[in-house]
């Protein structure tokens, strides 16, 4: 379902999502975004961790990536130190 809302700009750069969207949605205070912004568009679009199965499915696969490329334990940990390096 499409709702549309007006809503302005203030002069600190806030956006005010209207009750009715941020009911409609489930936002709530402390919610975060990613804000997408081309031409005369600014999309905002919700992030949130995902569920705990999805979490569990994302690592299965991970888990599998990995061995069909022969990764192991100590090349993920080198990985790690080498980002956390920089």
């Amino acid at each position: 379902m499409e709702t549309i809302e007006v809503t302005s700009l203030s002069t600190g750069g806030q956006v005010v999502i209207p009750q009715h969207v941020r009911t409609l949605l489930g936002l709530e205070p402390g919610d975060k975004f990613v804000v997408v912004g081309e031409g005369d568009t600014v999309m905002l679009k919700r992030l949130a961790p995902p569920k705990p199965e999805a979490f569990d499915a994302l690592c299965k696969r991970a888990r599998h990536f990995a061995r069909a490329r022969g990764l192991t334990k100590r090349d993920l940990e080198r990985a790690i130190r080498r980002v956390r390096s920089r």
